[in-house]
């Protein structure tokens, strides 16, 4: 009775991550786009508990006004996280959800959620959709892979927080 239930429930978070798969980029369609952000891990800073993971970022936001900087956190909150990784850089598209939202100091400063994956074997790839932020309102949606160096696979549900 109990793996029926674990298996529901599982299930129903993968329902979840691949509903935000598909409905994420018909809403960022609708957003406007202000930028790329791009964020390279921190060395010696990556925890592994198989259904958390985390890394320390230093991420740049660049934007027709100029650059701002970032440092943060990337991870899976939930998930399997198999990955023995050395390094990691994820680029992603910025969008706004209204037209009237300015690039401006620490306006991406906030969480981000959403699903995430990967996979390497010596050089890997993976994607991750990702929304939320401050009072803003930004979705990041990656414009092309997340790179990195190790060895293993993840899927599940991702964040990002930047500060």
């Amino acid at each position: 009775m109990k793996h029926l239930a674990i298996f529901k429930f599982s299930r129903n978070i993968i329902a979840a991550i691949l509903l935000l798969l598909v409905v994420q980029p018909a809403m960022a369609r609708g957003g406007i786009e202000v930028g790329i952000l791009t964020c390279k891990s921190m060395p010696g800073t990556r925890m592994n508990f198989i259904v958390h993971s985390s890394t320390l970022v230093e991420c740049v936001f660049t934007h027709p006004a100029g650059e701002e900087k970032y440092n943060g956190e990337i991870g899976m909150g939930f998930g399997v996280d198999l990955n023995v990784k050395t390094q990691e850089q994820s680029v992603f598209t910025v969008f706004s959800i209204s037209e009237d939202v300015t690039p401006e100091a620490n306006a991406l400063a906030g969480t981000y959620i959403g699903g995430r994956a990967s996979a390497a074997f010596g050089i890997g790839a993976g994607a991750a959709v990702l929304i939320g932020g401050g009072a803003k309102n930004f979705s990041l949606q990656p414009i092309g892979l997340e790179t990195n160096t190790g060895i293993g696979a993840a899927m599940g549900l991702g964040y990002l927080t930047l500060d």
